[in-house]
């Protein structure tokens, strides 16, 4: 095998940093790890010499490469992983992120949404590449648990998640809009299945999606112009996830 070299969006293999992400890595996609690295100096190299036996996976004490892909001092092991290409499961609840232009902001929603149990995430393009080592690490390796899915248009994923067993599947986007509904504790649609819009960083969701979702609002404090993307997913997560429904 060639050496590992830094990651570009265009190899078709990635790496975990770090040793949780990297168990994450082994017991969820093991199919798809290509080797570990580790430091000599990893203090639970037992377990991880255990798990690589029961699964087949090739393990090699290589601390020169680790320093070289990490810009961390604290990472003893990396998982080296071929990409791979998923779809949306029907019938669940899903997130859609639209142009997240931030890896650390990406990393922390799918850890959340995962932990509202919501593991199903669409992106519309152009947006990060969700492979990218820094998202990966801040997922804290829930991106493994997680069916990611890229579209170039809201009309796109429509097409294929708003139709025939998903035709009941309601859209509700997050926006700074004064005609938006607000949303608070007890006051979450009733829907059975739906799909969480949260726009760009900078920028937010165009207000086209206005008229093909039901937009909703945070109500906040006029001392501030919007919460932080991360936050306003977590909010809108917890609340439909704690409305009684799944």
């Amino acid at each position: 095998m060639e050496p590992i070299k830094p990651y570009k969006n265009k190899s078709d293999y990635s790496y975990t940093l770090g040793a949780f992400p990297t168990f994450e890595l082994i017991n969820n996609r093991p199919e798809t790890v290509r080797e570990l690295l580790v430091s000599p100096t990893f203090t639970d190299m037992e377990k991880l010499e255990k798990l690589c036996s029961s699964k087949n996976i090739v393990l090699k004490k290589d601390e020169k490469t680790i320093n070289r892909l990490s810009d961390k001092e604290n990472v003893y092991v990396v998982g080296v992983f071929d990409k791979y290409n998923e779809f949306l499961k029907t019938g669940s609840n899903h997130l859609m992120l639209v142009n997240p232009s931030n890896m650390g902001n990406v990393g922390t929603i799918i850890r959340t949404a995962t932990a509202f149990d919501i593991t199903d995430i669409a992106i519309i393009s152009p947006g990060v590449d969700v492979f990218n080592p820094k998202v990966v690490r801040g997922s804290m390796g829930a991106v493994f648990h997680t069916r990611i899915q890229y579209f170039e248009s809201f009309e796109e994923y429509s097409e294929k998640y708003i139709t025939g067993a998903d035709s009941d599947r309601k859209s509700f986007s997050f926006m700074l809009d004064e005609k938006a509904e607000k949303l608070l504790p007890g006051s979450v649609p009733e829907v059975s299945k739906y799909t969480l819009i949260f726009g760009n960083e900078a920028s937010g969701l165009p207000q086209e999606y206005a008229k093909f979702t039901t937009p909703l609002m945070l109500p906040q404090s006029e001392m501030v112009d919007s919460l932080n993307l991360t936050i306003a997913a977590g909010i809108g997560m917890f609340l439909f996830k704690n409305s009684g429904r799944r």
